[in-house]
């Protein structure tokens, strides 16, 4: 007979999930990144385990955003070429398949890729034909891109991405596309403000306006994201949750906020020992959704983020929130041009 651990791990195998905040460097399955680095002659180590050791983070090296966003060094080195890129997404997207989501967003910042030539258009449509092929495997899986601007690339950049986003928006296309646009990286000193004008683009191009905000900075860059930026829904926000009138308005509006438990206390975002605040967000009436954030780094999968969310709010809860969570994704395949060959 199995037990408690085990029944509630089959329940939440077998829920349709939804992930609405994952990004594409730091889910890379450590398989596949070491794969690719043997084939290029490019290993910094000689074993398996000893490069996991570089992609995913350790327990010393938890507390720090930077220690954790670092963890992505490595796997730049091989996802600078476009059909490597498009392999580790198909990589992604079967991994999230295998763990029972059935609608998956993924984020990803072109610029990042585009140190070997690639035009920003060019890294963009390599996630997407990742995720093309990735599909025809996976009948029923919803899926869409979100492009990120990096914040210490600058708001001219950001502005110059969001355009490059519209042009392989879903809405487009007769295929998997870009659905929204984000702004990610370090965040103090770097306020949500001065994007505003690259999220006005983003608007009027009808993408979904997500905001990384309040993970390593104060609850005034969260609002700022939904006062100046618009955000329709916000990436970890923890910071939110000490501020009942900024509560009181995310509920109102209906903004969502992407809640990434393991990463949370890896980053150092939530302190280790303390509750998550998804009881409170969810106490005040605010939607959320259970995420991954970096499967990879923090050796998770959305599996196991269910488990730690149902740990904490209930099985019941952790029910709920998928069921709702999926009016929160962006993506919409109804509005894709309808095209009997699928442009890959």
């Amino acid at each position: 007979m199995p037990s408690d651990e085990e029944a509630l791990e089959a329940r939440i195998r077998d829920l349709p999930k939804v992930e609405l905040h994952q990004h594409v460097d730091g889910s890379i399955p450590a398989e596949v990144t070491w794969e690719l680095m043997r084939h290029y002659r490019l290993h910094p180590v000689e074993t398996l385990d000893e490069m996991r050791r570089r992609l995913e983070l350790q327990a010393e090296e938890e507390g720090s955003l930077l220690a954790y966003l670092d963890k992505m060094h490595y796997p730049l080195w091989i996802t600078q070429f476009y059909e490597n890129i498009s392999k580790v997404t198909e990589a992604i997207v079967d991994e999230a398949a295998a763990a029972g989501v059935q609608t998956l967003e993924l984020r990803y910042s072109p610029t990042i890729h585009t140190f070997a030539g690639l035009t920003p258009r060019q890294s963009i449509r390599a996630v997407l034909s990742g995720m093309n092929h990735a599909s025809r495997r996976h009948a029923g899986l919803r899926l869409g891109l979100i492009v990120i601007a990096m914040r210490q690339h600058g708001p001219h950049i950001a502005k110059i991405l969001a355009r490059q986003a519209i042009s392989e928006a879903q809405h487009l296309h007769a295929r998997v596309g870009v659905v929204g646009f984000d702004i990610a990286g370090p965040e103090r000193g770097n306020p949500p403000r001065l994007f505003k004008s690259a999220y006005d683009i983003a608007r009027l191009g009808r993408l979904g306006l997500t905001v990384h905000a309040g993970e390593d900075a104060p609850v005034e860059y969260v609002w700022e994201a939904v006062d100046r930026l618009g955000a329709q829904r916000i990436g970890h926000g923890c910071a939110a949750a000490s501020d009942p009138e900024l509560m009181r308005r995310l509920a109102r509006d209906g903004i969502a906020v992407e809640c990434c438990l393991s990463s949370n206390y890896h980053t150092g975002a939530v302190r280790r020992g303390d509750p998550h605040p998804i009881q409170r967000f969810l106490e005040a009436g605010v939607r959320v959704a259970i995420c991954c954030d970096n499967t990879a780094v923090s050796r998770t999968d959305q599996v196991r983020e269910s488990v730690k969310a149902a740990a904490q709010i209930g099985m019941d809860a952790v029910e709920e929130v998928h069921r709702t969570s999926a009016g929160h994704s962006f993506i919409d395949p109804a509005v894709a041009l309808k095209d009997a060959d699928q442009d890959l």
